[in-house]
């Protein structure tokens, strides 16, 4: 075996090695239930065993802007390991697995060095708490993003030299278009990638010439584009226009300010609230430091990448549409958040985007240094760090590493099972609850126990009809002769109801379960809306 095969294996050992500790990782934190079930993913799960009942759908349950791909691989893993919270999150697992690869095969496709790509997949491996907590916890597409955004690049970066044939330019398109479907948060890469290929297609030759190629080639990707986007055509067509306002926003917007206060709110949250979580100083839900005494190297590591960066590109050397391309999906992740109403959101998930370009241009930074041990230590630091962080948040139980940034909606989900077994052996099959407990409590019963999110969740009271996210249950609660109601840390809607159930004259019973405050057997049944629950958007 030659000089570049033992490479090879060597290359492949050690990424086998990187996707071992990133899967290990995961599942570690799954296992140890250091991440706890949320709703969202239990709209995913429910959406699963539906799935293989016969249902279809299109998108997430109650929204338009993000589509069902993760149902559907969900519903495939439910077939091969059962229905559990594991099941989900080894898909999770399975695309975070393809996204390190991917990352590796970026790195010596873009700076066409082995050393970058492997240093950038342990990056990915190993990111920020922010990084693992959204790539092990199911929202419904963002795994899918990650890996379909890495696929668009590395189309992007076999063909930036303006050798595309239209079987390219036609799955460059399609794989835009699916994963604008699955989530438009794929946008981010699909938008700088296709820009750089279409600058790459004026290359020499008569401008008749020219033209023809490059509008043949951009009329394919136009076409590639809606086949893959055609379930959300599909909806738009048959008078789904929610898709289009949801695209931009309107599921999360309660902004009521003038657009330049806006836009600069949401500039003031990106450079405190975004660039924090996206070093990883502290996790998306508090505002709690993380590896305190390492963050002013961490910060010293960035700007030193941040200044390598700057003076190649100022010495145009050959790599530079590698870092266009790379920048390109930051500032489009940046403009994004800055200028949409998803600026309101500064969770952490949105900003998952940033974690491969900054792992393959940190990855460049440290291969240009020419001592060994130097490269070795500064990839230590960061992932040392990142370390840190991840398991001082899953030490901190409740609430663990948590895709909740509203403390009032973190629950104690060590309850859970003591829960559903009290409404089981009392019979409490039907009643109201928020989104939060509604859709957990339905999965994990294998909907044995249906309580529809009429309540609201936040201190005010204000509510979204929006959580209300599966109408066939409401029919079935509806109907039942016996309703129960389950609240959790919040006192304003525990006096709420009991003020109600007395006004209207109802006998019930109380039961606690850790954060859980259950209402049930009442005299006769009461719905969210005869007192004033329910009804009111936010």
């Amino acid at each position: 075996m030659g000089k570049d095969g033992n490479k090879k294996q060597v290359f492949w050992a050690i990424l086998i090695s990187i996707v071992i500790l990133a899967a290990g990782l995961r599942a570690g934190l799954a296992i140890t239930e250091r991440i706890p079930f949320n709703a969202d993913e239990a709209v995913v799960g429910l959406m699963a065993r539906h799935v293989l009942q016969g249902e279809q759908a299109l998108f997430f349950w109650g929204q338009a802007y993000m589509g069902s791909m993760d149902a559907y691989l969900v519903a495939g893993a439910f077939l091969l390991l059962g229905e559990s919270v594991f099941a989900i999150r080894v898909v999770q697992i399975l695309l975070l697995v393809g996204t390190v690869i991917t990352t590796a095969m970026l790195g010596r496709q873009l700076f066409h060095s082995s050393r970058v790509g492997l240093i950038a997949a342990l990056l990915v491996a190993l990111p920020t708490v922010n990084g693992v907590l959204y790539t092990t916890a199911s929202l419904g597409g963002y795994g899918e993003a990650l890996l379909i955004g890495n696929f668009i690049l590395l189309l992007a970066a076999q063909n930036i030299s303006g050798q595309q044939s239209r079987v390219f330019w036609g799955l460059l398109g399609f794989l835009g278009g699916l994963g604008f479907w699955t989530n438009g948060l794929t946008l981010v890469y699909f938008i700088p990638a296709w820009i750089l290929v279409v600058k790459g297609g004026w290359r020499p030759g008569s401008e008749k010439e020219k033209s023809r190629l490059l509008w043949g080639g951009i009329l394919f990707s136009v076409v590639g584009f809606a086949i893959g986007a055609s379930p959300w055509l599909v909806f738009l067509i048959n008078g789904g226009s929610a898709a289009i306002h949801e695209l931009f926003g309107s599921a999360v917007n309660v902004e009521q300010t003038f657009v330049l206060v806006k836009w600069g709110n949401h500039l003031i949250s990106f450079l405190l609230l975004g660039l924090t979580v996206i070093f990883g100083f502290r996790p998306p839900w508090s505002v709690h430091w993380l590896g305190l005494p390492l963050m002013p190297f961490i910060l010293m590591f960035w700007g030193w990448t941040a200044a390598q960066i700057f003076f190649e590109i100022r010495r145009r050397r050959a790599i530079l549409p590698a870092f266009w391309l790379l920048l390109g999906v930051m500032a489009c992740v940046a403009g994004g958040f800055v200028f949409t109403s998803f600026g309101i959101d500064p969770s952490g998930r949105y900003f998952l985007p940033f974690i491969t370009p900054m792992a393959l241009l940190a990855g460049w930074a440290v291969s240009t240094l020419n001592r060994r041990w130097l490269q070795f230590g500064l990839v230590a630091l960061v992932c040392i760090f990142h370390f840190w962080g991840i398991i001082d948040s899953a030490s901190a139980y409740p609430p663990g590493l948590t895709t909740q940034f509203d403390s009032s909606v973190v629950i104690d989900h060590r309850y859970d099972g003591e829960l559903l077994a009290f409404l089981r052996d009392n019979q409490l099959n039907r009643g109201y609850t928020h989104y939060w407990i509604g859709y957990p409590v339905a999965f994990l019963s294998q909907e044995k126990l249906i309580f529809v999110p009429k309540l609201p969740y936040h201190g005010d009271l204000r509510y979204t009809p929006r959580d209300d996210r599966y109408s066939p249950y409401d029919e079935q609660v509806r109907n039942s002769r016996k309703i129960t109601y389950i609240t959790a840390k919040n006192p304003a809607l525990d006096e709420k109801l009991t003020g109600a159930f007395r006004a209207h004259q109802i006998q019930y019973q109380e039961k606690w379960i850790g954060d859980y405050h259950v209402f049930y057997n009442l005299s006769q049944p009461v719905h969210p809306e005869m007192m004033g629950l329910g009804t009111l958007k936010e």
